[in-house]
């Protein structure tokens, strides 16, 4: 008799994956490849996977598959007009599929997205920036809110009273408290009558 099959699949299995290539590279252990980074002078070099960085990117992808079996495999990847904090930032990102940045640095971690093809970054940093445009209209909103509110006080300072007045017209039976009759109005006079 044939048994069913069954899915063995683990939950931690990627993250644990990713965690450990994360330790890998921080320590330099089977790096095969440089990518050194320069923008406006400032230079520098971060070892890395090129497994892991054509998984992530397609640019690293074409890169790297196109390499000419007669030069050899490469081992340095020279990168222009890139920040080296952005890099060390996108590198985190692929490694963890997370990254701590400063808001005013979410438009650069996208422009590298898009220069290096790394959709997942790409599309972290989109997200995000509609989530601070939504909460930024959000505030607007309610400031302007709040203003207006503010400016309808001012102006009409006693809008309830005047608006209660303007309810009954002139010479009905309707008496109000205040102008000599009692609160309970003409019911309770009919009530006192029976």
């Amino acid at each position: 008799m044939e048994s069913n099959p069954v899915l063995l699949e683990s939950k931690s299995s990627p993250i644990n994956l990713l965690n450990e290539m994360q330790q890998l590279r921080l320590l330099g252990h089977l790096c095969d490849v440089t990518v050194s980074v320069e923008y406006q002078g400032v230079r520098a070099e971060f070892p890395a996977h090129k497994a892991v960085l054509a998984a992530t990117s397609k640019f690293f992808k074409e890169v790297f598959l196109n390499e000419k079996s007669a030069d050899g495999p490469r081992s340095n990847v020279f990168l222009n007009e890139v920040q080296v904090a952005d890099f060390a930032s996108f590198l985190e990102f692929v490694y963890t599929a997370r990254v701590e940045v400063e808001e005013d640095r979410v438009q650069r971690m996208l422009e590298i997205a898009e220069k290096l093809k790394c959709l997942d970054l790409s599309e972290t940093c989109f997200q995000l920036k509609k989530q601070m445009l939504e909460s930024v209209l959000l505030e607007l909103q309610n400031f302007s809110e709040s203003q207006n509110s503010e400016e309808e006080s001012a102006a009409h300072p006693s809008v309830a009273p005047v608006a209660e007045a303007e309810r009954d017209p002139p010479g009905s039976s309707v008496a109000r408290p205040g102008c000599g009759a009692s609160p309970e109005g003409p019911a309770a006079k009919s009530k006192e009558k029976m």
